[in-house]
């Protein structure tokens, strides 16, 4: 509003100049003829026209002071016009800076409206993954239940499977324990028969679940040929296993299990590499002469430990002499 009355008031100036300057023209013309008039009729009647004279010069006065007044009134016209005129430099300053302004907004909105249109056609993608998330999800919850309930009869079956092997395992534990306590039996019988033949010698003895002969009864020192003596004495051991194995029920699989064993002394003989094959060849030695006697080969095996497996870990003649041994083990397979 403050602004739309100066924009009057600057509109109104001009008329009012106009007037001012045609009001002093006016003046002065009208002074110019008072004073060619006066001129006139002071030519005329100079002699007797003091009191005209004084009269003019009191108009004159007047005129001048009135001139004095339109001067200053012209002056303030002249400073308000240099007023309004900055006024109006001060507004189209302004006005430029409304438009730059209108501008800037202009742009900002064209980006905005892009922004949003954008915006649309992503909300409209996002809504349509959103869907099909939603029909992958639901098609997944349904395999989700199908394996469920696979997988609840697959648990049912499960359960009741296991309830038959613990069954069955009861019954299999009963049975072997059977089939153990019953080779035991043969076992304590195979020994006890085989110390009666092979006599109570020194180096020959029952370690718990195995006959012991000491190497020396069977083999010369670093050779895996059977003496005399220790052909014999395999000789008398395939017997007796012979005799035990008619006697045994069909139902033990039982196996002779032939296991040489070496000291720890490194072996001289070029023949054999290690200790390792000495002791496995006598195994096999012992096993070919128990097979030649007629125990059945499948119910035979060697092995080999070498000196890895020592009963005394002592350095003396006595433990190393201990450690060399042939064990025979009657075992089931």
């Amino acid at each position: 509003m403050p602004l739309a009355r100066r924009a009057r008031r600057s509109i109104d100036i001009w008329p009012g100049f106009v007037d001012a300057l045609a009001t002093l023209v006016m003046v002065i013309v009208f002074v110019l003829m008072v004073f060619v008039l006066a001129q006139y009729f002071l030519g005329q009647a100079l002699s007797g026209r003091q009191k005209a004279l004084d009269e003019l010069g009191r108009e004159m006065a007047a005129l001048a002071e009135k001139l004095n007044m339109q001067t200053a009134a012209n002056a303030s016209l002249q400073a308000e016009l240099v007023a309004s005129r900055a006024e109006k430099d001060r507004v189209e300053a302004w006005a430029a800076g409304l438009n730059q302004d209108l501008g800037s907004l202009l742009a900002l909105k064209d980006e905005k409206e892009a922004e949003l249109a954008a915006e649309r056609k992503v909300s409209d993608e996002a809504k349509a993954q959103l869907a099909l998330l939603n029909r992958q999800i639901e098609a997944l919850r349904q395999e989700m239940a199908r394996v469920t309930a696979a997988l609840e009869a697959s648990e049912a079956r499960d359960k009741e499977q296991k309830t038959q092997i613990a069954d069955l395992g009861k019954r299999l534990n009963v049975a072997l324990a059977g089939k153990v306590e019953e080779l035991q039996k043969y076992r304590s019988e195979f020994f006890g028969r085989l110390r009666k033949v092979l006599g109570d010698r020194p180096g020959i003895r029952i370690e718990g679940d195995r006959f012991v002969f000491q190497s020396e009864l069977l083999f010369d020192t670093g050779s895996a040929e059977l003496g005399v003596d220790g052909i014999e004495q395999v000789r008398r051991l395939a017997a007796t296993l012979k005799d035990i194995a008619k006697t045994m029920p069909k139902g033990i699989n039982w196996v002779l299990r032939v296991d040489g064993h070496t000291d720890k002394r490194p072996i001289t003989s070029g023949r054999y590499p290690s200790n390792w094959e000495l002791s496995t060849t006598r195994a096999i030695t012992v096993v070919r002469t128990l097979a030649a006697n007629g125990v059945p080969k499948d119910r035979l095996a060697a092995a080999g430990f070498g000196e890895f497996q020592p009963l005394d870990t002592g350095d003396t003649d006595a433990a190393l002499a201990r450690n060399r041994r042939i064990e025979i083990r009657f075992d089931q397979r």
